[in-house]
């Protein structure tokens, strides 16, 4: 048996390696394919609306003090006319409430909502869209959020887009503004894998069951949304954007994902500690839900984003030890082109996805560890009683849903 690399370990690594280029290459082609296919929100050449409904856009706030005022100031600002903004105090223990209360008694198309105590069972944002629901009075509803700004046109393209396209809900991918150094290197990881399970484009097919928001921005008929249940039929998600646009493409209804960016922004994870504890959100969730699905992700984090640097250096040193110079020398070639790949798809997520300086791809060793360490803390505190911290409030796992 050869010494440095017996036949069982060349084949299993070269397996892993193959599987790891052809899940690299697969994401590659899979984020090309949205970049370029996916439509974008603009005017279409069809378009004859006449007939411009009232839309209701529902604005759940908690401790959004640093955000809330641009928000608001740039959903005043749209050009589409017929339109309420349902502004909900979500139990703000900052000056959030104030804020709003200031503008609702400046401009009337504010409605100023103080919500009340979520009651057992809700997740706050929730409990607070739901409040917004009930004193609506639009044809459409637009969900947003407080760390989110809007360009002048946002709402009248995305109507109009709506009632061209004979959509029941449209929702758009965001610009996503990112400040601290672990979010800007990071988001590119993360987008990857999002796009190879959740493309737009998968979305975008009603043959496929791929169905999910953007809680930055989706608009949605009321018809539509009332047959799904409103967010009382998600009440216990956390996430919850992405469970009421899988009931609505489950429903049967016409759902549509675009680019977005040129006329939304928003901030997905505000600091380190925020990232931290959005990545515990998306992932103790799915843990409670497939605990099998959870532990592959895990694995996979490991596997494609960490493998092939720790398999490098050691591909290194046999090959100069000069036995098993071939086998080595495959193992190694293998690597670099994984490492190639990974680093051309963070390159590509933040030149046209997340608009960073592209310089934060080269980071991707730390953006793995940092995500494979917030992913096994995941499953760690999914055994716990004290899961997660989301915009204030601390969820236990007993209220995420199972």
């Amino acid at each position: 048996m050869d010494y440095y690399y017996p036949n069982t370990i060349f084949i299993t690594l070269f397996i892993l390696q193959a599987n790891i280029l052809f899940s690299l290459i697969y994401f590659l082609i899979y984020s090309i394919k949205s970049i370029k296919d996916v439509p974008k929100l603009a005017h279409l050449k069809n378009s004859h609306i006449i007939h411009f409904p009232m839309v209701s856009i529902i604005l759940p706030s908690r401790n959004e003090e640093k955000y809330i005022e641009k928000c608001l100031n740039s959903l005043l600002e749209q050009d589409y006319s017929n339109y309420e903004i349902i502004a909900i105090n979500d139990s703000s223990s900052d000056k959030t409430g104030e804020v709003i209360k200031r503008y609702s008694s400046i401009h009337h198309k504010i409605i100023y909502i103080d919500s009340k105590p979520k009651p057992e069972g809700w997740t706050g944002k929730n409990w607070a869209c739901y409040q917004g629901y009930l004193k609506s009075k639009g044809e459409l509803f637009l969900f947003t959020d407080a760390d989110t700004s809007h360009s002048t046109p946002a709402i009248s393209l995305a109507v109009d887009y709506l009632m061209s396209e004979q959509l029941d809900t449209l929702t758009a991918i965001p610009k996503i503004l990112a400040y601290d150094f672990w979010t800007k290197i990071t988001l590119p990881i993360l987008w990857t894998f999002s796009v190879a399970r959740f493309s737009a484009l998968k979305a975008n097919n009603p043959k496929t069951k791929v169905g999910y928001f953007f809680g930055s921005f989706f608009i949605i008929t009321r018809k539509a949304y009332e047959t799904v249940g409103t967010h009382k039929s998600v009440k216990e998600e956390i996430v919850e954007d992405a469970e009421l646009g899988r009931r609505v493409k489950e429903q049967g209804f016409r759902l549509r994902v675009v680019h977005g960016e040129k006329y939304i922004k928003a901030v997905w994870a505000r600091d380190t500690p925020t990232l931290w504890h959005g990545l515990r959100r998306l992932l103790i969730p799915l843990y409670k839900k497939e605990k099998a699905k959870a532990i592959i992700m895990v694995i996979a984090t490991f596997v494609l984003l960490l493998l092939p640097l720790i398999i490098l250096p050691f591909s290194i040193i046999i090959a100069m030890d000069g036995k098993n110079v071939t086998k080595s020398l495959i193992i190694l070639l293998m690597s670099i082109i994984s490492i190639s790949l990974l680093a051309i798809n963070n390159v590509l997520q933040l030149k046209y996805t997340v608009f960073q300086n592209l310089w934060y791809a080269l980071a991707f060793p730390l953006a793995g560890s940092f995500v494979l360490v917030a992913f096994l803390s995941s499953i760690i505190y999914s055994k716990q009683k004290d899961g997660i911290i989301w915009r204030g409030r601390r969820y236990s796992i007993r209220e995420v849903k199972s």
